[in-house]
């Protein structure tokens, strides 16, 4: 992009349409809508001026224009005449330091624009409020609210008509109609409400806690001669209710239906240029629920209706909220702040834009908080405009200062968020470091973190070579103190270069000798990275069973994805392909009783990540955790345990043995494997792997920064890059084969005497010339991916891909030869 000619962005850009139009009869209006310009625009229609950019203003101002005398019989056409954004002046969508701005800063139409028709009377989208709290429940009230106006300078009667009914595909077939009417005096413009009462509602709840009945509900408005005026826009909702509080230590947390709901997200982007494409964010929402995540943050990156409603039926909850960095947040208090001061016009601009958002927004039961702002809070006079209008407009979930606890203004208590970094590498014994006496450093696993993490987010070649050049992908290995235009902005300092994440890696697993052998030792960091962090906040999500004072209420890990092609912070790349930051993730946070290990104490616990109990069932019943320690070099045991437990409870943090003798003993590199099985068929709950040696990576507490806390000694792994060779016997079965692509089983048995470790499988395109090149099939769903075994050990995985056509499937490791184990 640096070779983009700017100045082409530095004019208003013009977007024209034409289109045909009967003529209106007597009495109809025509309405343009619009809901998204960057940032602000002209609007003309048949060479009238009908909007003006100095009220046409912010990304998120959506009005609605009475075009009616502008109309004509046939031909057409409107004309937005968009002017260049600027994101120091302009309230635009800027991307801070994630990645590279746009050449044009976003300017333009991104999202619809639409027409409608009414009589003489107009319906506002519908609004819902509810009173249900917790379930079950035998009846709930539902409020229908919608704003009414009279469009004529004559009183009118207004009569309406509504259902309410369930979804066609939910299997529910409650439908309750209702109705009322209004006299409109000339030009009158207010608010309807109408109460519904619902018998026994099924209840929407968060994936994996239930289901996700949606009820959808129509409402017109008819003239005294019973010919329908307005329809307002069909709106679906779902039964739920979502509250926050704060704890004594002033540390946020939600409850959703009265039931504890600990945040496991992280930090959504758009793509660069705004490009919306619904199959992407569903393939995104599948990974994420995939990853064992619950929740998307949109900092400042608001989406298009179809986002939310896609939400609404996955049950991935939404962290909506105003970003950072540029005129959003230019207050006096923010010595990070950028651009000019807001102006009086500013503030009404910020009012309409959160109206606006808020209409969108409003009903969708995916939505758990809206944000004021991010690293800073809003202004007394910003705050009082923000929340006018969320009340205008029915808001009924929470709101929050800012992302962080730097301040709140005084219509809001204290945001109950953290936002003290890192943002870089820190080793894996970092996020539980807080439990150690005398270390109660801001960025470990405690309180509720708003975006935090490690950095990571390698993607493999198949990707890096759709990116980058030869050139490109030498310096990548061979100059780990370069800067790349693939991470953040040369202005952006500390995240210009990959200087911290490589001197760890060198440091930790040896100088690489080639592109592969660094891009392997790349994924080894991201996986006990990412693995790390989630099972720290778990680890620590539960004060009254864990060492830890202060629990851990919820994280949103910086970042769940790139907004383009990025070398870190995400889970999965751009090209929608997992690596070891995703698979680090999600053996953490997918199993919903897992067993890890706390690199600080040396002690192994059982986690529940699970739901809470919805039917009032009994436990599942008894539990075994098998602890195995043994050496990297020849897989002798150095320790071996076995202990009993009855199931947790949702919510628990169990310590359930300790290994801190057997890993003093090592020499070297040990492996640790954890497994919890279910006590009556010995299934196995949850599998991990660790790689260990008795000294921890030691961090230096006193220079830590914002960004991240220095290592002065790091651990020594290099002894996994000598390992003996592991002989691995590989079989595919075909489970299911359709339309929509195939389900593969693998098995795995480890022949040798010695651990396999790390190896990756992937599915290839059999059309691709190169194992595992850029023919690597995306989406993909694998149960489990970058996988060590044990001597002699058996092992099953499945993968799910789209693919209709040819595949063959190959597997590398550290320690085991890449070959070609099926095709199909």
């Amino acid at each position: 992009m640096n070779g983009v000619d700017l100045s082409e962005f530095q004019s208003p850009w013009l977007y024209r349409e034409e289109f045909g139009l009967q003529p209106l009869p007597k009495g109809d209006h025509l309405f343009l809508i619009t809901h998204g310009i960057s940032s602000k625009a002209d609007i003309y229609f048949n060479g009238a001026q009908v909007a003006s950019s100095d009220y046409q203003q912010g990304c998120f101002g959506g009005h609605q224009y009475d075009i009616t005398p502008h109309v004509r019989s046939g031909k057409n056409a409107l004309l937005v005449q968009a002017h260049p954004t600027d994101y120091s002046v302009d309230f635009g969508q800027g991307f801070a330091d994630w990645n590279p701005a746009p050449p044009d800063n976003g300017t333009g139409v991104w999202r619809n624009i639409e027409l409608k028709r009414t009589g003489p009377i107009s319906l506002s989208p519908i609004r819902i409020v509810t009173d249900f709290k917790t379930a079950p429940s035998e009846r709930v009230l539902v409020t229908v609210i919608t704003d009414v106006t009279n469009q004529n300078n004559v009183p009118i009667q207004a009569s309406f008509q509504g259902i309410v009914e369930a979804e066609q595909d939910t299997g529910m077939q409650q439908r309750i109609p209702f109705s009322g009417s209004i006299r409109l005096n000339p030009n009158e413009h207010t608010t309807i409400s109408f109460p519904v009462t619902m018998q026994n509602p099924q209840i929407w709840w968060p994936a994996t806690w239930g289901r996700q009945p949606l009820y959808a509900v129509q409402l017109n408005v008819s003239t005294p001669q019973g010919t329908i005026s307005d329809r307002a826009p069909r709106t679906t909702f779902g039964i739920r209710h979502v509250t926050s509080q704060l704890s004594p230590d002033k540390d946020l947390s939600f409850s959703i239906n009265g039931h504890s709901f600990n945040v496991r997200g992280a930090g959504y982007a758009p793509d660069l240029f705004l490009r919306f494409d619904l199959n992407r964010v569903r393939t995104i929402f599948r990974y994420v629920l995939d990853l064992g995540l619950n929740t998307v943050r949109l900092e400042g990156k608001l989406e298009h209706p179809e986002f939310y409603k896609l939400a609404d039926q996955m049950g991935i909850m939404v962290i909506a909220g105003w970003e950072c960095c540029d005129k959003w947040e230019r207050w006096d208090y923010n010595p990070d702040g950028q651009g000019h001061q807001w102006s009086t016009t500013d503030y009404t601009t910020a009012y309409r834009q959160m109206y606006h958002e808020s209409t969108y927004l409003q009903a969708h039961p995916s939505l758990l908080a809206f944000i004021l702002g991010s690293d800073y809070w809003p202004d007394e006079s910003a705050s009082r405009q923000y929340l006018a209008a969320l009340q205008l407009t029915n808001w009924t979930n929470p709101i929050v200062a800012s992302a962080s606890a730097r301040g709140n203004p005084s219509g809001l208590g204290p945001s109950g968020m953290k936002m003290l970094g890192p943002y870089d590498w820190v080793p894996p014994n970092y996020w539980t470091s807080n439990n150690t006496p005398g270390i109660t450093e801001s960025g470990t696993a405690y309180g509720f973190g708003s975006e935090q993490g490690p950095g990571v987010g390698t993607p493999t070649l198949p990707s890096l070579t759709q990116f980058l050049s030869a050139a490109d992908l030498h310096v990548l290995w061979s100059h780990p103190s370069s800067g790349s235009y693939h991470l953040s902005p040369r202005g952006a300092g500390e995240f210009h270069t990959r200087k911290i994440y490589n001197t760890a890696l060198f440091r930790r697993y040896g100088d690489p000798t080639s592109l592969e052998d660094y891009l392997q030792k790349t994924q080894l960091m991201d996986y006990e990275a990412t693995r790390a962090v989630f099972e720290g906040f778990a680890i620590n999500q539960n004060a009254a069973s864990s060492s830890n004072a202060r629990p851990a209420t919820g994280l949103v890990y910086w970042m769940l994805n790139s907004a383009w092609p990025s070398l870190h912070w995400q889970l999965f790349d751009y090209y929608l392909r997992p690596a070891g930051a995703y698979f680090g993730t999600k053996t953490a946070a997918a199993r919903g009783e897992h067993v890890a290990y706390d690199y600080v104490s040396r002690g192994v616990r059982v986690v529940n990540l699970k739901g809470p109990r919805l039917t009032g069932g009994v436990k599942a019943g008894k539990r075994v955790v098998e602890v195995e320690l043994i050496t990297a070099a020849d897989g002798e045991i150095v320790d071996k345990q076995a202990v009993g437990l009855e199931e947790t409870e949702p919510g628990a943090s169990l310590p359930i043995a300790n290994v801190a003798d057997g890993v003093s003993r090592l020499t070297g590199v040990g492996f640790l494997r954890l497994l919890l099985k279910d006590a009556l068929n010995g299934s196995v709950l949850s599998r991990n792997v660790y790689w260990v040696t008795k000294e921890n990576d030691v961090l230096d507490w006193g220079k830590s920064n914002w960004y991240t806390t220095p290592v002065s000694r790091y651990a020594d792994f290099t002894g996994l890059s000598n390992l003996r060779t592991a002989s691995v016997l590989a079989s595919v079965t075909v489970k299911q084969k359709g339309e929509n692509g195939s389900t593969l089983e693998v098995t795995l048995e480890n022949k040798a005497d010695v651990p396999a470790f790390f190896m990756h499988l992937m599915v290839v395109d059999a059309a691709s010339q190169q194992e595992g090149e850029a023919g690597e099939i995306t989406p993909v769903y694998w149960s489990d991916n970058y996988v060590t075994l044990f001597p002699r050990e058996n092992f099953k995985l499945t993968v799910q891909t789209p693919k209709r056509g040819g595949w063959r499937m190959v597997m590398s490791g550290v320690n085991v030869k890449r070959n070609v184990i099926a095709r199909g």
